[in-house]
């Protein structure tokens, strides 16, 4: 159990020399208050069960004083987290947060029981809770005219500072719980609450990245183009997500999407040339990528001499990547089996469909067209 504090650490508002209101909260319990002695008396009692009814008791007695109320139920929540029930940790986990909605350390504890619980929409409520109250730090506070811009901005971030842990924490959490998201639809809306509450992220270019490749999955052609055009405005030169949206596009049931795709696949592959590919910037991967959605955007535009060349150079640097190399592999079988290349497409359609994964059954409905399409007798003319 988290332990109960005799004087809890937390003030309940931020201090500075100039003061400013924030939407992050703390709890400050004075020591030798009644509320004090009450808890010192509830940490010390070792039976669970019976710090569960010391807390409920606790709550009836302070239940007019917000911040008592708050801790109390943050409290009474991990006592049932101890005792395996999330659904009671989580029911009093959300009164402690709605009691106290900008304090970082419930929302983080709030957001490990729903973890817990394996509730995702209540793990990215925290975390948008958080990520929201933290850049509301100085928000609303004008700047004094006889203090320039850098300074006024280092006034806000010595605010946010006692903050930026807990912050990074739910960053990071909120991130992990977006990739997790099987499905897209309800990833998306997770991403979607993410970004604004998390501006300038570390993760900015894997979320974005994800977004584009979520929008995607839904075939929205109009969310894609417009999502893909403003993560790119924002960091033109990302060869990740150059990467990823040329394969997004290529791969869009809008055909007018295919030059886009081209162009972005091709900016990727001269921004790799002058760069050293390592592990940290995954560039050899990204090349890889990029040559298969280039060769796949060349091949939705009829260029299929040129398109099945870039998927072979795609195949072949992809060749040690389990996820990447399929999709590339299979893209050539098709682009084979498209130009009559019947030999071709059955050899690599049959490597294909020996790897499991998403691209193995295609793979094996291909390769009963490319069998039929070779047994069928050629007309004379």
């Amino acid at each position: 159990m988290k332990p109960l504090f005799c004087f809890v650490l937390l003030a309940t508002i931020l201090l500075a020399t100039m003061a400013a209101p924030a939407q992050v909260t703390q709890i400050l319990i004075p020591a030798g208050s009644a509320e004090d002695k009450a808890l010192q008396e509830i940490s010390a009692e070792g039976d669970a069960g019976k710090r569960i009814t010391m807390l409920q008791d606790f709550l009836q007695k302070f239940t007019e004083n917000q911040q008592v109320a708050a801790y109390g139920e943050w409290q009474l929540a991990q006592a049932y987290m101890d005792k395996g029930d999330s659904a009671k940790a989580l029911e009093h986990g959300d009164k402690a947060s709605q009691l106290q909605p900008g304090n970082l350390e419930i929302l983080i504890a709030v957001a490990s029981f729903a973890q817990k619980a394996n509730n995702n929409a209540k793990v990215i409520d925290c975390v948008v809770k958080g990520g929201t109250a933290f850049n509301g730090i100085g928000k609303d506070e004008a700047k004094p005219d006889n203090i320039d811009a850098e300074a006024f901005k280092a006034h806000i971030q010595g605010l946010q500072e006692p903050y930026k842990q807990s912050y990074e924490y739910l960053e990071t959490v909120g991130l992990n719980t977006i990739v997790g998201e099987e499905n897209a639809k309800t990833r998306m809306s997770y991403i979607e609450r993410y970004i604004p509450a998390f501006p300038n992220s570390r993760f900015q270019d894997q979320i974005m990245q994800l977004a584009v490749y979520t929008l995607s999955q839904m075939n929205d052609s109009a969310r894609l183009l417009s999502f893909g055009e403003k993560a790119l405005a924002a960091n033109p030169n990302s060869v990740g997500m150059l990467t990823v949206i040329a394969n997004a596009f290529a791969e869009s049931a809008d055909q007018t999407f295919a030059p886009r795709a081209e162009n972005y696949a091709r900016k990727a592959l001269e921004l790799c040339k002058g760069q050293t590919p390592t592990e940290e910037n995954k560039l050899a991967l990204y090349s890889g990528m990029a040559h298969s959605a280039l060769g796949y955007a060349l091949l939705r535009q009829e260029k299929n001499l040129p398109a099945i060349a870039e998927l072979k150079t795609a195949s072949a640097e992809l060749k040690g990547n389990a996820d990447a190399y399929p999709s590339a592999l299979y893209r050539l079988g098709f682009a084979y089996a498209k130009t009559g290349k019947l030999p071709e497409a059955k050899a690599t359609l049959t490597e294909v469909a020996g790897i499991n994964g998403p691209y193995q059954q295609p793979a094996k409905d291909l390769l009963v067209k490319v069998d039929a399409a070779a047994k069928a007798p050629r007309k004379t003319r």
